[in-house]
């Protein structure tokens, strides 16, 4: 570990996930790292607040256990995870249905009967998609057609009745946009992933992620609030002036800032998102599952305290309702009354705790989408996060490993 103040090998700029795991990789092959953040707290995007007793983090959030890299470098055990219900509830004009894995749980199979959710048809063409995108290696799903999630739903034989009842209104709020334009590679990834994986949220909040990754490196191997003005020839200058000598620079900074300290770097788009964070009396649900609108009026919504109960003090439940864009005078009432249809409940008594908007969400994710692109920006200086790989917690510590080995075969070059 480099000593603050002193030339080092490497300075990380950001302590988000993807500098977090480059930090790591390079400490580990006994590379000296500085890693310099300008928040208070590590984690970037993934961060949790407490609001007056409550648990909040900076929008709704999901962990994913079957992401390679997350079961490389965490172990999960010490992240008190609390599972989502392995499904979804839809709620359309008839009322609520349920699509659920009957493989996990066999009571739920009598949703799946046909004319519930769907025809044979669409039954048999569903069960062949996850079937395939479940037991196929993961290497072939990469290299399908560059086309998009929904021209990938047509080629599987999903009637465009499903689509918009069941998959549009779920992976809108997966992926941050209403059209199923995002990569059709993006796609069989992430569903993939649900399929084999447990979806779930940590007993301290979703920043015990970023937390637990920083825990693994040295002591005062993080210096948090310091943020860097711009790169020099020998490294780096923070707003006060301060000199960071390194030989070589990682930017894992969001968006904002790569634009800023490398502006030569092309960025994607990012979608913006809000939550809005809901206290009521009791759980409108009692049970841990995301619930979803076919009319769109909201992305999606949960009783985060049915999920982990220390979201939210006893006696209160604690509701998290998304939606796509940025806040505006009169859109909290929008929702707040699709709130009282879908879930069959008067919410005019909830108390609005706080709103949290995320300007940098996701990055678009449109075909012909690179599931992986170097890092490399010019000698010596490099950059990382979801917008070089995918948008997910494995694309940025992916963007972050690969970040590091490329440091690495430099440095021995």
């Amino acid at each position: 570990m480099a000593v603050f103040g002193e030339p080092t090998d490497v300075l990380v700029i950001g302590a988000g996930l993807a500098g977090l795991a480059c930090a790591r990789d390079l400490l580990a092959a006994g590379v000296g790292v500085r890693v310099v953040e300008a928040g208070d707290e590590v984690g970037g995007r993934m961060r949790s607040d407490r609001v007056d007793g409550f648990v909040v983090d900076r929008g709704f959030q999901v962990f994913n256990t079957s992401y390679p890299q997350v079961r490389r470098r965490l172990a999960l055990k010490d992240l008190r995870l609390r599972p989502f219900t392995p499904g979804v509830l839809v709620h359309d004009d008839s009322g609520r249905f349920r699509f659920s894995d009957p493989t996990r749980r066999p009571g739920t199979l009598p949703d799946l009967l046909p004319g519930r959710l769907a025809g044979p048809r669409d039954l048999a063409a569903l069960a062949l998609l996850c079937g395939r995108d479940m037991l196929l290696p993961a290497r072939l799903l990469k290299w399908r057609a560059g086309t998009t999630t929904r021209a990938a739903l047509s080629a599987a034989g999903i009637s465009d009745a499903l689509v918009e009842r069941l998959f549009r209104p779920f992976l809108s709020g997966v992926f941050l946009e209403e059209g199923l334009e995002t990569s059709a590679r993006m796609f069989h990834l992430v569903w993939r992933s649900m399929l084999r994986g447990t979806l779930c949220l940590p007993g301290e909040g979703i920043g015990a992620v970023p937390r637990a990754l920083a825990a693994a490196l040295p002591e005062k191997a993080v210096e948090l609030e310091c943020p860097v003005a711009g790169l020099t020839d020998e490294g780096a200058a923070t707003v006060e002036g301060r000199e960071l000598p390194a030989r070589h620079v990682v930017v894992a900074t969001g968006p904002g800032s790569v634009a800023s300290l490398l502006p030569e770097v092309e960025l994607p788009p990012y979608r913006v998102v809000t939550t809005y964070f809901h206290v009521a009396p009791a759980s409108p649900l009692d049970e841990p599952t995301l619930l979803v609108d076919t009319r769109r009026r909201f992305l999606n919504t949960c009783v985060l305290s049915d999920v982990v109960p220390g979201y939210a003090p006893a006696g209160h439940a604690l509701v998290a309702t998304s939606v796509l864009g940025r806040d505006a005078a009169g859109r909290e009432r929008g929702v707040r009354a699709a709130l009282t249809d879908a879930y069959g409940v008067d919410t005019t008594g909830w108390d609005l705790l706080t709103v949290r908007t995320v300007e940098d969400a996701l990055p678009a994710m449109e075909p012909p989408q690179p599931l992986s692109r170097t890092t490399r920006v010019a000698t010596g200086k490099y950059v990382c996060g979801d917008h070089r790989a995918t948008g997910s917690v494995q694309g940025a510590l992916a963007s972050g490993a690969r970040a590091a080995r490329e440091v690495l075969h430099d440095l021995r070059r």
